[in-house]
């Protein structure tokens, strides 16, 4: 049963798909309510999951390996496995998805039926990416996973949809395109044998003396597809100056795929740092390792100082997701088990903060269908909310302090943890981006100022308190950021053996 629960998990959500297509398209309530138990089910095999997992054992739990024969004349497996620095994230896969489901019934009013049915699919291919040990099976999930986002955005988002679902895709498939150079020159580096797709057996540093020739120049192999693999996965980040399609995809995005854009997908940029361009290049990853500290603090000062000139608020959200990631890639290229272990649960941590953050957004959209701070021509959007939604700004202010850091909740201890990290090896980057953290606090506090205090602005009179349903969704995600401040050893237990593996990889070049 262990080893076939990783196919269980992946498949699932396709079950889902299949049943949300024979559902007839009238019956809105039936294909809601499948969607819904489909993740229910899903999320509940991912915490099986999590409990069956062995804290102990670094690198991938054989009890959960899975390999199969798929494409055998070019050594192509369907080869899944799981280890402690993908579960936390397949874990917030299960949770998110659930939550988004819920937060769609009432949202998404119009093609319902292919709308929960592109989800879904979505969230199989997410599941396919944490899981895949086979660099070609990696590739096609990393690739089928645009065609929802492509159509999720493009048809059920904002005014500029189009414009915003075109830019995600081009950005995305240029990255794509690198990676997949980089995936032909492995497989021919290796001599097309039968582990020349296989992640774990590219991974150590095999590539460390070999030069390849291009335009009669000699190159090392390794800096130049580690460079390749880097934008790749940069682009999903999004690390400077690859972020541009980012605020766009944000705003136009219906609420849900805004929070598995920032609360999942972003993260597979920095998931693959950690699964295939570090382990396979660790060489290179050293060398460039300085340069990958500087793209973090410039994402961490210039996100932050674009999210203090917004008066969209949704924008705002989506440049300060830039500015957390680059905590993120900070806590990468300092190489130490301090640093590593705070950019994982970073991921994790951030991925449940800004859900919260996206997830309230959209429910005053809902209400006042429009996310103007301040309006264009110059007049209050908001005002005064505190007052006329109580039970709204409660919530709202923990996932205002979970995203700026406070003590207590879940933000603190990851980026506590990133600094410990980098101070050693890079003092003055960390004195710098202590300032993001400055100007981070600043541009949300000013932000909840003229929300939420204040004068009430007449317009939010009208507007009615969170439901029983919104209340519902948001209780698990106010529950992780309180839980996982006051006690992350849940998560730090699961990813310290695989994370202290990869910097004792790093360690020797």
């Amino acid at each position: 049963m262990a080893g076939s629960l990783l196919s269980l998990i992946l498949w699932m959500p396709i079950i889902g798909v299949l049943g949300v297509l024979l559902c007839p398209k009238d019956k809105t309530t039936l294909i809601k309510a499948w969607a819904f138990i489909n993740t229910v089910i899903t999320f509940a095999l991912t915490l099986v999951l999590w409990c069956k997992f062995d804290t102990t054992q670094a690198g991938m739990q054989s009890a959960f390996n899975v390999v199969v024969p798929w494409i055998s004349q070019f050594h192509i497996y369907y080869r899944l496995g799981v280890d402690g620095i993908a579960m936390p994230m397949v874990v917030l896969t299960g949770l998110l998805f659930m939550l988004c489901i819920l937060s769609s019934w009432t949202q998404i009013k119009k093609s319902i039926k292919a709308y929960f049915a592109l989800l879904l699919l979505l969230q199989s291919c997410v599941f396919g990416v944490f899981f895949a040990l086979d660099f070609f099976l990696f590739y096609v999930y990393w690739e089928v996973m645009l065609i929802p986002m492509f159509f999720l955005i493009g048809v059920w988002g904002g005014e500029n949809r189009e414009y915003a679902a075109v830019k995600f895709f081009l950005y995305t498939f240029f990255g794509s395109i690198l990676m997949l150079v980089g995936i032909v020159a492995l497989y021919f580096a290796t001599g097309a044998g039968a582990d020349s797709f296989n992640i774990l057996a590219l991974s150590g540093g095999k590539f460390t003396q070999l030069t390849v020739n291009i335009f009669g120049q000699s190159l090392s192999f390794s800096k130049l597809f580690f460079i390749f693999m880097f934008i790749g996965f940069a682009i999903k980040v999004p690390v400077f100056p690859f972020h541009t399609w980012l605020p766009h995809a944000h705003v136009q995005a219906p609420t849900a795929i805004s929070v598995i854009l920032a609360g999942v997908l972003l993260k597979m940029g920095t998931y693959g740092f950690l699964r295939i361009a570090f382990p396979i290049f660790p060489d290179s990853a050293k060398y460039f390792s300085t340069a990958i500290a500087w793209l973090g603090l410039i994402n961490v000062i210039y996100g932050a100082l674009c999210a203090m000139a917004q008066t969209d608020v949704k924008k705002l959200i989506a440049y300060s997701s830039v500015s957390h990631m680059g905590f993120v890639m900070l806590g990468l290229a300092a190489m130490t088990v301090q640093g590593m272990n705070g950019a994982v649960l970073q991921m994790f941590n951030h991925g449940t903060s800004t859900a919260m953050m996206f997830f309230m957004i959209g429910l005053l959209y809902e209400r006042s269908h429009h996310r103007w701070i301040v309006k264009p021509d110059g007049s209050r959007g908001y005002g005064g909310l505190y007052t006329q939604l109580p039970v709204y700004s409660i919530i709202f202010i923990i996932g205002m302090f979970a995203s700026m850091g406070l003590p207590g909740l879940s933000g603190f201890i990851s980026e506590a943890l990133i600094f410990l990290g980098i101070y050693q090896r890079f003092t003055t980057i960390t004195v710098l981006a202590l300032f993001g953290l400055f100007i981070g606090a600043a541009y949300l506090l000013w932000m909840f100022k003229r929300m939420f205090f204040g004068e009430v602005n007449p317009e939010v009179k009208e507007y009615t308190d969170m439901t029983k349903l919104e209340v519902t969704y948001m209780i698990p995600l106010c529950v992780a950021v309180i839980l996982f401040g006051i006690w992350p050893s849940p998560i730090l237990n699961v990813m310290k053996a695989s994370v202290g593996q990869l910097v004792s990889l790093l360690a020797t070049f």
